[in-house]
């Protein structure tokens, strides 16, 4: 199984293809609704981001921490429910390149069209598996609108081993297997209706 590394190399994530699983090594970022909308207010108002953001995944995620003689772990962090960032998507990596997102349930069309544009992926990580995510952070390395936001929606820089396996589910040739279920449910449904 491939391992990505960080910062991410552009054209090693444009070769990723729907049903190819990866790991990555490195850092990852998470970003739920509140973080995107934060991020993408400073950037209208001429702020730069707190660190690069196309370096790094972005992991769709509101991780349980804990703080233990002043440094911040990792207790789980399981995947959110994608859908939710659709809206935030196609601009945020317009504007800070950001070019896999790891969730669950998948993104819609404006996302895969954005995917396609900038080359980028959509992976899929086990739901309910937040431990085994833990397991896989070897410390944090920052923790930005902490304060502002709560922890949930703080973002958190993490530095992770083997964080995975990662299966890529939307990739850059504007394959999409959410899409390709969704179709196939659709047929399905309608062709049930028709013999009743």
């Amino acid at each position: 199984m491939k391992t990505l590394k960080t910062p991410l190399d552009k054209e090693e994530v444009r070769q990723l293809r729907v049903n190819e699983p990866f790991k990555v090594t490195g850092k990852i970022f998470t970003a739920r609704d509140a973080a995107h909308e934060k991020l993408l207010e400073l950037e209208e108002e001429g702020e730069e981001p707190p660190f690069d953001l196309s370096a790094y995944p972005c992991f769709h995620c509101g991780p349980v921490m804990k703080k233990e003689n002043g440094v911040w772990q990792v207790v789980s962090a399981g995947p959110t429910t994608s859908i939710r960032m659709e809206i935030f998507e196609a601009e945020f990596m317009g504007k800070f390149g950001t070019r896999i997102f790891i969730g669950k349930g998948g993104m819609g069309e404006e996302t895969s069209e954005a995917l396609q544009r900038h080359g980028g992926v959509y992976a899929q990580f086990t739901g309910g598996a937040g431990s085994l995510m833990a397991g896989s952070a070897e410390e944090v390395e920052e923790v930005h609108f902490l304060e502002e936001l709560g922890v949930p929606e703080a973002i958190w820089v993490i530095k992770v081993r083997e964080f995975g396996p990662l299966l890529v589910t939307m990739d850059s040739t504007g394959d999409s297997i959410h899409r390709d279920i969704s179709e196939e449910v659709e047929r399905n449904l309608k062709q049930e209706l028709e013999t009743l």
